[in-house]
């Protein structure tokens, strides 16, 4: 079983999640505002003429779908967890949520017309290769080819960034991965799609954010960097869109 799967079995280990991970003034949270207004404005450009529907993949308590609220015509969760599933509806995530199973075929999108947008957040880190590969194996089921949409998915760990410099010394941890860059565009090209914008959301890791003293200028930083489509490459943070290739 995945370090994910494993955990969010537990009640506590989802509740934490949604109050601590996303407390108000957190790390998360600023990532978290930062993300949303990206990702609404992505929607307004990206589909002109008709509001997409959201596939959300390992949705958690819901948290990316609320993101989007009223900026989507529906929205679907899947997610391994019951518990997750049922603190999303707790707090009042508006969509239809499904239980897949952690392991066998790639679980089937909800059928709807299209336009699609398929997200995954703080999945990439948390999983092993296999599980990666089930994720964009779904994708490319609900997006066939170039015209079906966008995929969106959150490396929150770029090896690239200022959280590596801690690499050496949080080795072996159970939350500590990283991914390049170069390893998330493979994983997508495996699957048929191309990177076509990479936004980055916090140039700093949550140590940082930590210091009381550092956080206002920490947050002053990070909200300039995330308009800059360049400062991506050494971002902490990073969200990268994402088309078939036909």
């Amino acid at each position: 079983m995945t370090h994910y799967a494993s955990v969010f079995q537990n009640p506590d280990a989802v509740e934490k999640y949604e109050t601590v991970t996303y407390a108000p003034d957190s790390y998360g949270s600023a990532i978290n505002e930062r993300q949303r207004a990206y990702l609404r404005d992505l929607i307004k450009r990206s589909f002109p003429v008709r509001r997409p529907v959201q596939h959300d993949f390992a949705c958690g308590t819901g948290r990316a779908i609320r993101l989007l609220h009223g900026a989507v015509r529906g929205a679907h969760g899947y997610d391994t967890s019951a518990e997750m599933l049922a603190k999303a509806a707790e707090v009042g995530t508006a969509a239809r949520l499904h239980r897949i199973a952690e392991d066998g075929p790639v679980p089937a999108p909800a059928h709807e017309e299209g336009p699609v947008l398929v997200t995954s957040f703080r999945l990439l880190l948390n999983v092993d290769e296999s599980v990666r590969d089930r994720l964009v194996g779904f994708a490319a089921q609900a997006l066939p080819d170039r015209e079906s949409g966008l995929l969106v998915v959150e490396n929150h760990g770029n090896r690239h960034s200022l959280r590596h410099l801690a690499a050496r010394r949080r080795s072996g941890r159970r939350w500590f991965a990283e991914l390049s860059h170069a390893e998330v565009g493979a994983l997508l090209a495996g699957h048929g799609f191309e990177i076509v914008e990479r936004r980055g959301f916090s140039m700093f890791p949550q140590s940082v954010y930590a210091k009381r003293w550092a956080r206002p200028a920490a947050r002053l930083v990070d909200r300039i960097a995330a308009r800059i489509p360049l400062l991506s490459a050494v971002a902490v943070n990073v969200l990268y869109v994402a088309r078939r290739h036909t």
